[in-house]
Protein backbone atom coordinates (compact mmCIF):
# COMPACT_ATOMS: atom_id res chain seq x y z
CA UNK A 1 0.00 0.00 0.00
CA UNK A 2 2.61 2.12 0.75
CA UNK A 3 4.68 1.95 -2.05
CA UNK A 4 1.44 2.30 -4.73
CA UNK A 5 0.35 5.68 -2.21
CA UNK A 6 4.78 6.72 -2.80
CA UNK A 7 4.34 6.08 -6.70
CA UNK A 8 0.57 8.12 -6.75
CA UNK A 9 2.14 10.99 -5.09
CA UNK A 10 5.38 10.83 -7.42
CA UNK A 11 3.13 10.83 -10.45
CA UNK A 12 1.13 13.48 -9.29
CA UNK A 13 4.41 15.73 -8.61
CA UNK A 14 5.34 14.93 -12.29
CA UNK A 15 2.67 17.04 -13.59
CA UNK A 16 4.37 20.19 -11.50
CA UNK A 17 7.89 19.39 -12.87
CA UNK A 18 6.95 19.49 -16.81
CA UNK A 19 6.26 23.52 -16.16
CA UNK A 20 9.45 25.05 -17.25
CA UNK A 21 10.46 28.95 -18.62
CA UNK A 22 9.81 27.42 -22.05
CA UNK A 23 6.48 25.51 -21.60
CA UNK A 24 4.95 27.61 -18.75
CA UNK A 25 1.41 26.40 -19.87
CA UNK A 26 -0.27 23.24 -20.47
CA UNK A 27 -3.59 21.76 -21.91
CA UNK A 28 -4.31 18.39 -20.84
CA UNK A 29 -4.57 16.67 -24.06
CA UNK A 30 -0.69 18.10 -23.85
CA UNK A 31 -0.11 16.42 -20.53
CA UNK A 32 -1.28 13.22 -20.80
CA UNK A 33 0.72 12.93 -24.61
CA UNK A 34 3.66 14.00 -22.21
CA UNK A 35 3.43 12.06 -18.74
CA UNK A 36 0.98 8.77 -21.11
CA UNK A 37 -1.59 9.24 -17.99
CA UNK A 38 -4.85 8.33 -18.88
CA UNK A 39 -7.51 11.12 -18.98
CA UNK A 40 -9.21 9.28 -15.89
CA UNK A 41 -6.09 9.42 -13.93
CA UNK A 42 -5.03 13.16 -15.17
CA UNK A 43 -7.78 14.82 -14.56
CA UNK A 44 -8.35 13.54 -11.22
CA UNK A 45 -4.49 14.98 -10.50
CA UNK A 46 -5.27 18.02 -12.10
CA UNK A 47 -8.34 18.69 -9.96
CA UNK A 48 -6.63 17.91 -6.49
CA UNK A 49 -3.62 20.26 -7.83
CA UNK A 50 -6.20 23.16 -8.64
CA UNK A 51 -8.18 22.64 -5.57
CA UNK A 52 -4.75 22.98 -3.56
CA UNK A 53 -4.11 25.47 -5.36
CA UNK A 54 -0.86 24.82 -7.36
CA UNK A 55 -2.45 24.74 -10.50
CA UNK A 56 -5.02 27.52 -12.24
CA UNK A 57 -6.89 27.03 -15.33
CA UNK A 58 -9.49 29.40 -17.23
CA UNK A 59 -11.85 28.47 -19.29
CA UNK A 60 -10.83 27.07 -23.25
CA UNK A 61 -7.09 27.59 -21.78
CA UNK A 62 -4.35 25.58 -20.46
CA UNK A 63 -2.89 24.97 -16.79
CA UNK A 64 -0.60 27.48 -15.25
CA UNK A 65 1.39 27.61 -11.82
CA UNK A 66 -1.14 28.32 -9.19
CA UNK A 67 -1.11 31.06 -6.30
CA UNK A 68 -0.27 28.90 -3.93
CA UNK A 69 3.18 29.09 -5.42
CA UNK A 70 3.47 32.49 -4.68
CA UNK A 71 1.95 31.52 -0.57
CA UNK A 72 5.07 29.28 -0.64
CA UNK A 73 7.42 31.21 -1.83
CA UNK A 74 6.47 34.04 0.88
CA UNK A 75 6.76 31.00 3.56
CA UNK A 76 10.07 29.88 2.50
CA UNK A 77 11.36 33.56 3.15
CA UNK A 78 10.31 34.01 6.02
CA UNK A 79 11.72 30.37 7.09
CA UNK A 80 14.79 29.48 5.46
CA UNK A 81 17.58 29.49 7.68
CA UNK A 82 19.75 29.98 4.68
CA UNK A 83 17.97 33.02 3.90
CA UNK A 84 17.24 34.46 7.40
CA UNK A 85 21.11 34.08 8.43
CA UNK A 86 22.45 34.87 4.81
CA UNK A 87 20.71 38.22 4.60
CA UNK A 88 23.45 40.36 6.30
CA UNK A 89 25.72 38.44 4.54
CA UNK A 90 24.57 39.95 1.10
CA UNK A 91 24.23 43.07 2.70
CA UNK A 92 27.59 43.40 4.07
CA UNK A 93 29.29 42.09 0.65
CA UNK A 94 27.34 45.04 -1.70
CA UNK A 95 28.22 47.31 0.58
CA UNK A 96 31.84 46.43 0.24
CA UNK A 97 31.97 46.30 -3.62
CA UNK A 98 29.49 47.84 -6.49
CA UNK A 99 28.44 44.34 -7.32
CA UNK A 100 25.44 41.96 -7.07
CA UNK A 101 25.77 39.45 -4.20
CA UNK A 102 23.97 35.63 -4.50
CA UNK A 103 22.74 33.26 -2.39
CA UNK A 104 21.78 30.34 -4.22
CA UNK A 105 20.67 25.98 -3.07
CA UNK A 106 21.93 23.12 -4.37
CA UNK A 107 18.87 20.27 -4.29
CA UNK A 108 18.98 17.48 -7.15
CA UNK A 109 20.53 18.31 -9.89
CA UNK A 110 19.59 22.02 -9.56
CA UNK A 111 21.23 25.35 -8.60
CA UNK A 112 19.17 27.97 -7.96
CA UNK A 113 18.97 31.55 -6.74
CA UNK A 114 16.91 32.31 -3.48
CA UNK A 115 17.89 35.53 -2.16
CA UNK A 116 19.96 38.69 -3.93
CA UNK A 117 21.47 42.17 -3.35
CA UNK A 118 22.59 44.80 -5.75
CA UNK A 119 24.51 47.82 -4.73
CA UNK A 120 25.98 48.03 -8.85
CA UNK A 121 24.21 50.85 -11.06
CA UNK A 122 23.53 48.64 -13.81
CA UNK A 123 23.70 45.40 -12.39
CA UNK A 124 24.54 42.60 -15.00
CA UNK A 125 22.33 39.10 -14.43
CA UNK A 126 20.98 36.15 -16.85
CA UNK A 127 19.92 34.31 -13.47
CA UNK A 128 17.33 36.53 -11.14
CA UNK A 129 16.05 34.63 -7.88
CA UNK A 130 14.14 31.19 -9.10
CA UNK A 131 15.31 30.47 -12.27
CA UNK A 132 17.51 27.01 -12.15
CA UNK A 133 21.22 27.87 -13.40
CA UNK A 134 23.75 25.90 -15.25
CA UNK A 135 25.93 22.77 -13.06
CA UNK A 136 28.67 22.65 -15.84
CA UNK A 137 29.38 26.40 -16.24
CA UNK A 138 30.01 29.79 -13.88
CA UNK A 139 31.73 30.08 -10.21
CA UNK A 140 28.56 28.81 -8.53
CA UNK A 141 28.70 25.68 -10.04
CA UNK A 142 32.35 25.02 -9.61
CA UNK A 143 32.22 26.43 -5.90
CA UNK A 144 29.72 23.36 -5.42
CA UNK A 145 31.47 20.92 -7.20
CA UNK A 146 34.60 20.92 -6.24
CA UNK A 147 34.09 20.44 -2.18
CA UNK A 148 31.80 17.49 -3.12
CA UNK A 149 33.49 14.21 -1.25
CA UNK A 150 35.51 12.58 -4.22
CA UNK A 151 32.67 9.16 -4.89
CA UNK A 152 30.42 12.07 -5.67
CA UNK A 153 32.63 14.44 -7.38
CA UNK A 154 33.68 12.44 -10.48
CA UNK A 155 29.79 11.84 -11.39
CA UNK A 156 29.27 15.03 -10.81
CA UNK A 157 32.24 15.78 -13.21
CA UNK A 158 31.45 13.19 -15.81
CA UNK A 159 27.30 14.45 -15.75
CA UNK A 160 28.42 18.07 -16.77
CA UNK A 161 31.61 17.23 -18.66
CA UNK A 162 30.96 18.95 -21.85
CA UNK A 163 30.42 22.13 -19.95
CA UNK A 164 33.21 21.80 -17.99
CA UNK A 165 35.29 21.38 -21.15
CA UNK A 166 33.84 24.26 -23.07
CA UNK A 167 35.36 26.59 -20.48
CA UNK A 168 38.41 24.90 -20.39
CA UNK A 169 39.04 23.04 -17.49
CA UNK A 170 40.22 20.02 -18.92
CA UNK A 171 39.63 17.33 -21.61
CA UNK A 172 39.06 14.97 -19.61
CA UNK A 173 37.52 13.79 -15.61
CA UNK A 174 40.88 13.45 -14.40
CA UNK A 175 42.10 16.74 -15.74
CA UNK A 176 39.09 18.38 -14.60
CA UNK A 177 39.43 16.89 -10.84
CA UNK A 178 42.95 18.34 -10.80
CA UNK A 179 41.89 22.02 -11.44
CA UNK A 180 39.05 21.86 -9.57
CA UNK A 181 41.32 20.44 -6.69
CA UNK A 182 43.01 23.92 -7.03
CA UNK A 183 39.34 25.90 -6.47
CA UNK A 184 39.06 23.91 -3.44
CA UNK A 185 42.20 25.01 -1.75
CA UNK A 186 42.04 28.29 -2.68
CA UNK A 187 38.56 28.38 -0.90
CA UNK A 188 36.59 29.76 -3.94
CA UNK A 189 36.11 29.79 -7.91
CA UNK A 190 36.46 32.35 -10.19
CA UNK A 191 34.50 32.59 -13.45
CA UNK A 192 35.10 35.39 -15.98
CA UNK A 193 32.32 35.66 -18.99
CA UNK A 194 30.79 32.18 -18.52
CA UNK A 195 27.00 32.90 -17.75
CA UNK A 196 26.68 36.41 -18.00
CA UNK A 197 29.08 37.88 -20.90
CA UNK A 198 30.93 40.59 -18.97
CA UNK A 199 30.27 39.96 -15.66
CA UNK A 200 32.80 38.05 -13.67
CA UNK A 201 31.53 35.96 -10.66
CA UNK A 202 33.73 35.01 -7.77
CA UNK A 203 31.68 32.12 -5.21
CA UNK A 204 32.21 29.85 -2.09
CA UNK A 205 30.45 26.84 -1.22
CA UNK A 206 28.23 27.06 2.32
CA UNK A 207 27.66 24.10 4.41
CA UNK A 208 25.25 23.04 7.33
CA UNK A 209 27.32 20.59 9.13
CA UNK A 210 27.66 17.96 6.80
CA UNK A 211 30.60 17.34 4.43
CA UNK A 212 28.83 18.45 1.31
CA UNK A 213 27.58 21.71 0.57
CA UNK A 214 24.21 22.64 0.43
CA UNK A 215 24.76 26.16 -1.07
CA UNK A 216 26.77 28.74 -2.93
CA UNK A 217 27.87 32.63 -1.81
CA UNK A 218 28.92 34.58 -4.77
CA UNK A 219 29.52 38.16 -5.77
CA UNK A 220 29.00 39.15 -9.77
CA UNK A 221 30.55 42.17 -10.72
CA UNK A 222 31.82 43.80 -14.05
CA UNK A 223 34.75 42.91 -15.45
CA UNK A 224 35.77 46.12 -16.02
CA UNK A 225 35.65 46.91 -12.79
CA UNK A 226 38.03 45.06 -11.32
CA UNK A 227 41.92 43.39 -11.93
CA UNK A 228 43.18 40.55 -10.44
CA UNK A 229 44.15 41.75 -6.93
CA UNK A 230 40.27 43.30 -6.71
CA UNK A 231 39.51 39.71 -7.63
CA UNK A 232 41.29 38.18 -4.89
CA UNK A 233 40.35 40.61 -2.11
CA UNK A 234 36.73 39.70 -3.48
CA UNK A 235 37.54 36.20 -3.25
CA UNK A 236 39.17 36.33 0.44
CA UNK A 237 35.34 37.88 1.55
CA UNK A 238 33.35 36.04 -0.07
CA UNK A 239 35.27 33.17 1.72
CA UNK A 240 34.79 34.52 4.93
CA UNK A 241 31.47 35.02 4.67
CA UNK A 242 30.77 31.93 3.52
CA UNK A 243 32.43 29.97 6.34
CA UNK A 244 31.04 32.71 8.79
CA UNK A 245 27.37 31.68 7.19
CA UNK A 246 28.34 27.91 7.36
CA UNK A 247 29.58 28.45 10.95
CA UNK A 248 25.81 29.50 11.71
CA UNK A 249 23.64 26.89 10.02
CA UNK A 250 25.60 24.24 11.62
CA UNK A 251 25.10 26.00 15.17
CA UNK A 252 21.43 25.95 14.65
CA UNK A 253 21.73 22.04 13.09
CA UNK A 254 23.64 21.62 16.83
CA UNK A 255 21.79 23.45 18.75
CA UNK A 256 18.54 21.05 19.61
CA UNK A 257 20.99 17.94 20.04
CA UNK A 258 22.65 19.90 22.46
CA UNK A 259 19.36 20.99 24.39
CA UNK A 260 18.41 17.35 24.62
CA UNK A 261 21.21 16.47 26.05
CA UNK A 262 20.89 19.48 29.12
CA UNK A 263 17.63 17.52 29.27
CA UNK A 264 18.87 13.88 30.13
CA UNK A 265 21.43 15.09 32.33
Amino acid sequence: MTDKKGNSLERVLAVLEVFTEDRLEWTPEQLMEELGYSRPTLYRYLKTLKEAGLLSSMPNAGFTLGPKVVEMDYLLRQSDPLILKGERHLAELTRRFSCTTLLVRWYGNRILCVDSRTSAKDPLSSYPRGRPMPMGRGAIARSIIAFLPRRHILPRIEASLEDLRSVGLGATVEEIHDNLKRVRKAGYAVAKGEVTPGVVGVAAPVFDAGQSPIASLCVTIAAELVDTKVVEEIGTCVREAAASLSAELSADRRAPAERQRVRED
